[in-house]
């Protein structure tokens, strides 16, 4: 009589794991440094939440840098404020500060300042926008993308009124006897400095924004969008808020 050899059920389960079968009972090599393989997903390391905070943790450090840099401007201008020197004749301390009368379309300036820095963060909101970003990912469209384009348009054309104001806010300036130069006194040197490095600071914010408005164009993952939206919206309001700070200075200060 043959001898016939039928094959037990867990060598069948075994054959065909994927066509109804239990899989193969073979643990996966884990060693000792944690999950590898198809489970890098789940870790949170190089993914696109983990890399917008490595990136914001530096634009904050350079940015306190700046605000320190602002500071020690507020510094300086209260150190001078309170400078004295002898007077020759009656060999008395007094002091040669002489307030200034800042020119009115300085006010329109920081209303138009604060307007672009409200128009940045209504943009920046919209470029994280969960419904809108889930359709971009899904290929559905860029909603996101068209929500935050006019806002970030209206910050550059704001942030360059601002600029221009303070050209002229300088030139009025001038025109009533305070031009920048050596006989300038010490109030409206101040003024020209203060004001002068806040205009440059704020021209690399008008540069920022339009390499933004470009990048919004060519870049095509929805992250790298986010992040170059946030980080000059950041920038943006770091300027605004030193703006403020200087202007009371300038104002309540003298």
């Amino acid at each position: 009589m043959p001898v016939t050899f039928t094959r037990t059920p867990a060598e069948i389960e075994r054959k065909e794991p994927g066509v109804g079968g239990k899989p193969p009972v073979d643990r996966r090599p884990t060693g000792g440094g944690g999950g590898g393989g198809d489970d890098d997903w789940q870790s949170k390391r190089g993914g696109p939440h983990e890399r917008l905070h490595r990136i914001r943790f530096f634009v904050f450090f350079a940015l306190a840098g700046d605000m320190m840099f602002f500071a020690a401007l507020v510094v300086l201008f209260f150190a001078r404020q309170a400078g004295m020197h002898m007077d020759p004749r009656s060999h008395e301390m007094i002091g040669d500060w002489r307030p200034v009368t800042l020119p009115p379309i300085v006010y329109l300036n920081t209303a138009f300042l604060v307007l672009s820095s409200l128009a940045m963060e209504v943009g920046r909101r919209n470029i994280f926008r969960e419904i809108d970003v889930l359709e971009e990912w899904l290929g559905l469209g860029k909603p996101a993308l068209y929500r935050t384009l006019p806002w970030i348009g209206g910050t550059l054309v704001l942030g360059a009124l601002f600029l221009a104001g303070q050209v002229v806010a300088w030139k009025q300036l001038t025109a009533q006897g305070f031009a920048f130069n050596q006989w300038s006194t010490p109030a409206s040197y101040f003024f020209y400095v203060v004001t002068g490095l806040h205009a440059a600071h704020l021209a690399l914010g008008i540069l920022a924004l339009t390499f933004c408005l470009s990048a919004l164009g060519w870049l095509r993952r929805v992250e790298l969008r986010q992040i170059a939206v946030d980080i000059t919206s950041w920038y943006w309001h770091t300027m605004g808020l030193a703006w403020l700070l200087l202007l009371a200075v300038l104002v309540v200060g003298q």
